[in-house]
């Protein structure tokens, strides 16, 4: 099974992103705070087609692997799309996975973040890898509490990914979301 195929949560869907996301991936991805976080020089999208044609190339990418993956978030309540959880090689790397997010503002705060994570590393982990990273701007509060949440064991910081200073973090477990207390077992 490919990544196209997509999997999900108990709140959401995780699918391949598609052309007809468009607007929806472009509203995300052009805002600055947002983008400020990602990639060695962040830059917001500045239009449509440059989205649609980003959406071209992770869902291309999702069709090439049964593991890495770059997933629209949507909410099974509404199916509003909500963010982007991805699986993927870290550049410069030797072979290591990162998982990360990227949602929506008015996605924040809802603990969507950490549940498409914690979905995203169970695809990974069952498909074979051992270990899973993340990488964070030391200054990214908001996700480094979501690796505090997914129980990653913090690396220290480092420059050897994206050309820029992260924080590094690893977990060898998919993590499994807490017992709920009031179902009885």
């Amino acid at each position: 099974m490919t990544a196209d195929a997509g999997f999900g949560t108990d709140r959401l869907v995780l699918r391949s992103w598609s052309l007809a996301d468009g607007p929806a991936f472009f509203d995300l991805y052009r805002r600055w705070e947002v983008a400020r976080w990602l990639g060695a020089a962040p830059q917001a999208l500045l239009s449509l087609d440059e989205a649609e044609a980003r959406i071209t190339r992770w869902a291309e990418r999702n069709l090439e692997s049964e593991v890495e993956g770059r997933w629209a978030v949507q909410r099974r309540e509404d199916r509003r799309v909500l963010g982007t959880v991805l699986l993927v090689p870290l550049p410069d790397g030797a072979g290591e996975f990162e998982v990360g997010w990227h949602f929506h503002p008015d996605a924040w705060g809802h603990g969507y973040a950490t549940e498409a994570a914690r979905g995203a590393l169970r695809w990974g982990f069952d498909r074979g890898l051992d270990e899973v990273h993340a990488v964070v701007r030391p200054d990214n509060a908001p996700s480094l509490a979501v690796c505090d949440r997914l129980a990653m064991t913090p690396l220290g910081r480092t420059s050897r990914y994206y050309d820029t200073e992260l924080e590094l973090f690893r977990t060898r477990e998919a993590p499994r979301a807490p017992a709920d207390p009031t179902v009885p077992r």
